[in-house]
């Protein structure tokens, strides 16, 4: 399959080292795109739930990917989210054609986009209420554990599969986050910076959609996730497209089986996992 030129491509909530994080999907699209700008927007490593004893290969795989896009000459940007935090601490570091930053704001034909992971206008973040989420995301991967059993029940009995941990992530975002204030809250901010976009993540509810105030408009965009929808935001024809994966559509790509191979780049990554305070 002839990789897909792309001008922008921005990924965020792939909470690798978790049972939910659809891995082999993510290697690849990976290899399906040629993108000259890759924007990792947060929540790419999942350092809250990471364990040296659950890091598969896919995983792995995933993050030599993304180092192949960068050796070809991609720049690739990671705005740091609330699952890799621990990473702020070297916020502003730049090597190469790779950079480190907690949020950024970039010029696309002629239109300024303001972009950051989200997690700082959510309430359930803070200081004081992250144990509880946490304990809350510890309850999210048992459930995504779950479902795929069932699933795999359903496709025995010929039945069609359920996403019931969807489900239930929807109901708690509108009862806690309430999806709706936080875009509006976002967007005020980003129509009154005169920004023509804003993107998040956070949220792992793909969107694109024009918010209007009586100051302004702004087309506000929400990456998604790889744990459930599958979804990337993509730039190009001087505009912005939520991208859905489709395996059928990846028949020459699929990537059904990744062997671990320890190397050097393997051992230093897992190093530097650890070395977050994981």
């Amino acid at each position: 399959m002839k990789k897909r030129p792309i001008d922008v491509v921005v990924l965020s909530d792939l909470h690798l080292g978790t049972y939910g994080c659809r891995a082999k999907e993510i290697v690849t699209y990976l290899k399906s795109i040629s993108p000259q700008l890759l924007i990792l927007n947060g929540d790419i490593i999942d350092v809250w739930q990471f364990s040296k004893r659950y890091f598969p290969a896919a995983h792995m795989a995933v993050i030599k990917e993304i180092f192949q896009i960068l050796s070809n000459g991609t720049r690739v940007i990671y705005i740091t989210g609330n699952h890799d935090e621990m990473m702020r601490r070297y916020s502003d570091l730049h090597v190469g054609n790779f950079q480190l930053v907690d949020k950024m704001v970039i010029e696309i034909d002629n239109k300024m986009t303001w972009i950051f992971h989200g997690d700082v206008f959510d309430n359930t973040t803070k200081d004081g209420a992250k144990f509880l989420t946490r304990l809350g995301s510890n309850g999210y991967a048992a459930l995504l554990g779950f479902n795929r059993f069932i699933n795999r029940c359903l496709k025995l009995i010929g039945r069609e599969p359920l996403s019931l941990s969807q489900k239930i992530m929807e109901q708690v975002n509108k009862s806690i986050i309430r999806i709706n204030d936080f875009e509006m809250l976002v967007a005020e901010l980003a129509i009154e910076k005169k920004y023509d976009y804003v993107i998040c993540g956070h949220l792992h509810q793909p969107q694109k959609r024009i918010i209007e105030t009586d100051k302004g408009n702004v087309v506000y965009l929400n990456s998604g996730d790889w744990v459930e929808h599958l979804t990337a935001l993509e730039y190009y024809g001087n505009d912005w497209h939520i991208y859905q994966y489709d395996e059928s559509k990846m028949e020459n790509l699929v990537i059904k089986e990744i062997k671990h191979k320890p190397d050097v780049m393997t051992n230093e990554i897992a190093f530097f996992l650890h070395s977050l305070g994981a």
